[in-house]
């Protein structure tokens, strides 16, 4: 008998080894966009039973503050502020109150644990999931406008100025309420910012800014969302300035890219914890 040496053999052991003694190629990165993509469309499905309800009660908190505020408030301008920030407020509600605390509980849970073995960017998770609440808000916003115009004989025929203001105050309010959230050490604290932040956006959106004081309008000013109120608001006008309009999208654009990276960051400093 014949003795063949085993790196000879086709499959011998030796030869099976070698093809596996250089470092395995990984898949590529998954990208930005389809991620993104993946993570709004789970985020969606999974948030349209349990948020459908809340949704119900951030336009008919708005609708009623609207109710309320009729009584008080004069005709023109006052009433444009309290019809824009009726509106803006319904963003608020669900982007900032409901996002703060859908973070701080997937935290605490350690739901973060499973999208840290995904191979998606934490930027998709943080803005898929901003995507998905912010959506929510269209038809309440949509809908308390209209009423509001209605109530106060405003006119209707700038109400398409919704299409920017809602993703851009959106975007804001949702990178605000993500940072709080993620940040927030326990849940419930993350629960308390986010009301909080909505209380601001009440007090703050709603009530005509001619009746504030000076330190309350510097607070103001400081709200993310004041910037998409204005914008709306001064659509009401006969003659709006648009060069005004969109500065005041721009502005809030601007900190929606500030307050969704501050969000991403706060991410990754949770998902490595």
């Amino acid at each position: 008998m014949s003795v063949v040496p085993a790196d000879v053999l086709p499959g011998g052991a030796l030869a099976v080894q070698e093809p596996a003694a250089g470092a395995a190629e990984l898949g590529p990165r998954a990208r930005l966009w389809p991620s993104l993509a993946a993570v709004y469309r789970a985020q969606l499905s999974r948030a349209r039973v349990a948020r459908i309800p809340l949704l119900f009660v951030a336009t008919f908190q708005s609708v009623g503050i609207m109710i309320l505020m009729r009584g008080v408030v004069d005709d023109g301008a006052e009433a444009q502020a309290v019809v824009a920030g009726s509106s803006v407020l319904v963003v608020a509600f669900v982007a900032l109150n409901l996002l703060a605390q859908y973070f701080g509980q997937l935290r605490a849970s350690g739901g973060l644990d499973h999208y840290a073995t995904l191979p998606v960017p934490p930027a998709a998770v943080v803005l898929g999931a901003a995507g998905a609440y912010a959506s929510f808000t269209v038809p309440g916003t949509v809908v308390t406008a209209v009423f509001g115009c209605v109530l106060f004989g405003l006119p209707l025929a700038h109400l398409w100025i919704l299409m920017a203001v809602i993703p851009l105050a959106g975007a804001a309010l949702a990178g605000l309420g993500a940072a709080l959230g993620l940040l927030a050490p326990r849940p419930e604290l993350a629960t308390l910012l986010g009301q909080l932040g909505m209380s601001a956006a009440l007090l703050l959106g709603v009530l005509p800014a001619d009746r504030m004081p000076e330190a309350v309008r510097f607070a103001r000013d400081l709200l993310p969302s004041t910037y998409g109120v204005e914008a709306f608001a001064r659509t009401f006008g006969a003659d709006p300035d648009w060069a005004f309009v969109l500065g005041d999208l721009a502005v809030c654009g601007g900190v929606g890219v500030v307050s969704l990276a501050v969000a991403t960051w706060a991410y990754r400093r949770a998902a490595v914890r």
